[in-house]
């Protein structure tokens, strides 16, 4: 299990998410004692909230999610999706802005 300080957290909260989502726990510690543990939904959620399943079904449905299929392969070997007059490098400029 990883830990972190309240400070370090708030510096870098996207790192420890990314960690979590990838099933790993963080401890987060306030001057050195710990107060708090970071855990993915699916850990901590023994019977998923039925309003989950209608969000998924209406983004589903918006086409925005595709339900897996479970061989992550048929997903690889797709070609990546063009969107037509999009500017990638410019859409990353602006949102990275107010980090500079």
């Amino acid at each position: 299990m990883k830990t972190a300080s309240v400070s370090d957290l708030k510096a870098h909260l996207s790192r420890y998410l990314r960690l979590v989502r990838r099933g790993s726990e963080v401890q987060i510690l306030d001057r050195g004692v710990p107060v708090a543990r970071l855990v993915g939904l699916a850990e901590t959620s023994e019977s998923p909230d039925p309003r989950d399943k209608e969000r998924v079904d209406r983004l589903v449905k918006a086409g925005v999610l595709r339900r897996g299929s479970g061989n992550v392969r048929d997903i690889v070997s797709e070609p990546p999706i063009v969107a037509a007059g999009a500017d990638l490098r410019g859409a990353l400029d602006e949102d990275r802005q107010d980090r500079l």
